[in-house]
């Protein structure tokens, strides 16, 4: 199907090896230092303690399939692949060197002992066992190859044609290229590690194996035509498919990857959804993408930007050709030199003529419209070729690399919700439909996946049999809702995840005054709003004064850009106001994406001081009032609600020894915006003993930095990191005590970074503490939460998902290390997804049952909602710091970093500086 082009990288291919270099076995020894590793890491993940203890007992399902793995004591022989045309030119994309590989595995079945190959489309090759003809190369010739040489350098047209080219052979029945392939000796990889994935060992032959195994996952679903997006799998199969709008399809797949777990190894099988551009003609897709109806609307530099490195093919000819970019100038002005023969002696004139007429004239063809549009370029950038708009189509399964819209987002998220029921039955014809046992390469290796591992369990459900046969059957259990507590003393039971403040009141309240209301062209009824509000505020035990003024946008400014009309606003203030409001509640035309609210934010929290609340109303009720004064009363330093052993101080290892708690992310931008900077949030606890209440610091940094790099920076005898402001304040506002305990929660870091963060990170942490104080020791706990994976659970005999509180630490987590899943919430919509827990480091020591209860307990320490939420409070918090304040950067990024005073420079790309926020909302929870 050609789609192979397209596949997104998992793993950086070994450097080439040279014929003459005598290649060295892997072992377990360390190998190259990169820049953003340590040499030696000298702190790996702890053993597990132990499993927990409490909580109610229940059986469930997970989406992971017992693998048979029988000893083999062969090997895994990798090689270097080097593919080159006749003239020594490299060839590049995978679909073709696929093609290639595959001809090389037909043509010389019987040289290569009718071994099969495992093949990652780049540089990288394995066998079972070694090949008997190696560093020598092997001609393999292809016919009917569409993509050509390099898959955008054939010229169907021929030397008259735009670009040039061999005319004889597109009058063949079909085309033959010549090809030469290289298979070098790299490595050999002992099966047998893969018992050391199974005990949790890393290592490298570990590591290696892993990845091969990969490859042979990747392999076998390439084989069956499906789009490849690292260990994701998608077919060409409309029923998949869902129209996002702008040109772009919602695309359903599958995710498989092997991996150790307690029980042995096993491979996890779930659904995945990607964004792909839609199939057909290039200007239907232009016209959707940039939603427009003519072609004088279309905006071509956005059309150039959108359709760069798109492949398309052409009506003419089965040929397909990768763009890159348009014509400097419409078809009909876009000249290019033609060679024409002159009479039988073979000589050659160069003229000059338009992509249009040589299409029209020489050739024939009736264009309708692309005389008056750019044309489409593809080839190489200094020796384009040019096509008429209209004749080309984009191929399909093509993966849609922009930032999505929000709407976008809402529909490619609305596509992957599935119920358990539908989800487990998806999954079970997944598993059937891949057929992995009939890989060569798996059984080579004593692979199985078999369909009857896990004896039947009684069901009430006959739909799950089939499903409960194949898949994992795991213990888990279901932690006790904590207790909590309102205003007055009164007690809090949440039942499902749930509470709610019906005849209570807030347990910490705060004064609403010196506020006004400001409206940016809403249309809402705000004197009923505002009298609800105060209502509703009164009900809770808020004092809410009556507002100092309601400020209506001037008409004239609706259309002026976004700052423009924040500082229209805030002129208004200054000359109706006094002085500088405590409040501001700003009511927004829009509830998402609207373009004032960065500016609106950043002019608040970074040059005012002024706590905000920004809202759109559409329905305003009661309940949608009380979510809007909890948030109000977080921010103003009031607290909604607190955990009963957060009040008598009875949290294990917490309560009684100062300890502070930080979340840590590291936010990056959408598709579509790698030049965009990362975002480093750290939140942290204050008020020790409290758990509830925190403060946020934020920076920005490079893009090309995968770990948090502002922690500690020392700049002469300061620290300007975001550790420093935490402890500071910390030990500020906790009766001047330094925390002896640092409980440290970092979001979105995948296992391979482990290392990094108990090493990079926790080094930054424990400079910027030493910074303070030298002789300063205290005690640190490192704990990744991850929701980016694919380990889903399912009740048994029950369509429902699994209750809030669910933990499970056996059959399925990691073999040696650390870690356990919770599902702290309701899972309302789809089916749940749990959060992955890592206990990295652990020098407090925590047993299982006192970690698995503190997560929980700190998922309802969310101040913004009355449910349990997925992830542990801090988190979220950090989240939601670096995504409000990364709302500064959205609106006019070049001029608002300048105005700041400069760039941070990583590399070469630029770094803006956030603006400091105002020392009156430095320690708020203006995140809320």
């Amino acid at each position: 199907m050609g789609s192979h082009d397209d596949e997104a990288d998992e793993l950086s291919p070994p450097a080439p090896v040279s014929p003459n270099i005598v290649p060295m076995e892997t072992d377990d020894a360390g190998g190259e230092i990169t820049p953003n590793k340590p040499a030696k890491p000298k702190r790996v993940p702890i053993a597990r303690p132990g499993t927990g203890m409490k909580g109610k007992l229940i059986h469930l399902y997970s989406n992971h399939f017992k693998v048979s793995v029988n000893s083999a004591d062969d090997f895994f022989f990798h090689y270097h692949v080097d593919i080159k045309y006749e003239d020594d030119r490299p060839v590049h994309g995978k679909g073709i060197r696929r093609k290639v590989i595959d001809k090389l595995q037909q043509t010389y079945r019987y040289e290569f002992s009718d071994k099969d190959f495992a093949y990652d489309g780049e540089e990288s090759l394995f066998t079972t066992g070694a090949l008997p003809q190696v560093n020598s190369e092997c001609i393999v010739v292809l016919e009917d190859v569409s993509t050509g040489k390099d898959c955008c350098q054939c010229k169907p047209w021929g030397n008259d044609s735009p670009g040039g080219g061999d005319r004889k052979r597109v009058r063949r029945p079909y085309q033959t290229t010549t090809l030469k392939v290289g298979l070098y000796f790299a490595a050999k990889i002992p099966m047998s590690a893969i018992g050391k994935v199974i005990r949790g060992e890393e290592s490298e032959t570990s590591l290696e194996v892993l990845r091969v195994l990969h490859i042979i996952l990747r392999q076998h679903s390439a084989k069956q035509g499906c789009f490849l997006v690292r260990r994701s799998f998608f077919q060409n199969n409309p029923s998949n498919f869902v129209d996002l709008g702008g040109g772009v399809l919602g695309c359903r797949g599958f995710h498989s990857s092997f991996r150790g777990t307690q029980s042995g190894l096993s491979v996890n099988i779930d659904v995945s959804t990607t964004t792909i551009v839609k199939a057909g003609p290039v200007i239907d897709f232009l016209l959707s993408n940039q939603k427009v109806f003519h072609l004088e609307g279309i905006n071509w530099q956005k059309a150039k930007r959108a359709l760069k490195n798109l492949r398309i093919k052409t009506t003419l000819a089965n040929s397909e050709f990768k763009t890159i970019g348009l014509s400097d100038r419409n078809c009909n002005e876009q000249m290019f030199l033609l060679k024409q023969r002159n009479g039988s002696n073979g000589d050659c004139d160069t003229v000059e003529i338009t992509v249009y007429d040589y299409f029209v004239k020489n050739k024939g063809i009736k264009l309708r419209y692309s005389g008056d549009i750019p044309c489409i370029s593809v080839g190489k950038p200094k020796r384009p070729m040019y096509l008429p708009m209209e004749l080309c189509e984009l191929v399909p399964l093509q993966r849609y690399t922009k930032a999505l819209s929000t709407l976008q987002r809402a529909y490619l998220v609305q596509m992957s919700r599935q119920k358990p029921p539908e989800r487990m039955t998806v999954l079970n014809d997944a598993l059937q439909h891949s057929n992995y046992d009939s890989d060569p390469m798996l059984r080579a290796c004593g692979i199985s996946i078999s369909s009857n591992q896990v004896e039947r369990m009684a069901l009430q459900a006959p739909m799950f049999c089939e499903f409960a046969s194949k898949c994992t059957h795991v213990e888990g259990r279901v932690l006790q809702a904590p207790k909590m507590k309102a205003g007055n003393g009164e007690d809090i039971f949440p039942r499902n995840g749930r509470w709610n403040f019906t005849n209570k009141k807030l347990i910490q309240t705060c004064t609403v005054y010196k506020w006004a209301v400001v409206n940016f062209s809403t249309r809402c009824d705000i004197h009923n709003l505002i009298r609800d509000l105060i209502r509703n505020a009164s009900a809770k035990g808020i004092e809410m004064d009556q507002p100092a003024d309601v400020f209506e946008e001037n008409p004239s400014m609706s259309r002026a850009p976004a700052s423009r009309r924040v500082d229209d606003m805030f002129e208004q203030i200054k000359l109706k106001l006094p002085g500088v409001p405590k409040f501001l509640l700003c009511l927004l035309p829009e509830r998402k994406n609207c373009e004032v609210y960065g500016p609106w934010k950043r002019k608040c929290l970074a040059e005012f001081g002024i706590v905000t609340q920004c809202l759109a109303p559409t329905i305003v009720h009661d309940v949608y009032l009380l979510n809007l004064l909890m948030k109000i009363n977080a921010k103003l330093g009031g607290m909604n609600s607190l955990l009963q052993i957060e009040e008598s101080s009875a949290i294990p290892l917490v309560s009684k020894v100062p300890t502070i708690i930080l979340g840590m992310d590291l936010s990056r931008g959408h598709p579509g915006q790698s030049d965009r900077p990362s975002i480093a949030a750290v939140v942290s606890s204050r008020q020790w003993p409290l758990i509830s209440k925190y403060r946020a610091s934020v920076h920005t940094q490079s893009p090309r930095l995968e770990m948090m790099s502002s922690l500690f920076k020392p700049r002469g005898s300061e620290d300007d990191g975001l550790i420093r402001e935490a402890l500071v304040d910390f030990y500020i506002s906790s009766g001047k005590r330094k925390p002896d305990q640092v409980i440290i929660f970092r979001n979105g870091v995948s296992e391979s970074q482990f290392t990094q963060v108990i090493n990079m990170e926790l080094d930054q942490i424990i400079e910027a503490c030493k910074f303070l104080d030298e002789e300063w020791f205290p005690r640190f706990t490192v704990i990744v939460a991850q929701k980016n994976h694919h380990t889903k659970f399912f009740l048994t005999g029950s369509p429902d998902n699994v209750p809030p509180g669910t933990v499970v630490d056996n059959k399925i987590c990691h073999p040696s290390n650390f870690d356990f899943y919770m599902c702290a919430h309701a899972g309302m919509i789809g089916t749940s997804r749990p959060t992955h827990y890592h206990v990295l480091y652990d020098e407090i020591g925590f047993c299982a049952d006192d970690m698995q209860e503190l997560v929980h307990s700190l998922s309802y320490a969310y101040q913004r909602s009355t449910t349990a939420v997925s992830v542990v409070a801090p988190i979220r918090y950090a989240h939601l710091a670096a995504a409000q304040i990364g709302t500064f950067l959205n609106f006019e990024m070049s001029d608002a970093s300048s105005s700041q005073g400069g760039h941070a420079t990583v590399g070469n790309i630029p770094v803006p500086e956030l603006p400091c926020l105002h020392e009156m909302v430095r320690s708020s929870m203006f995140f809320c």
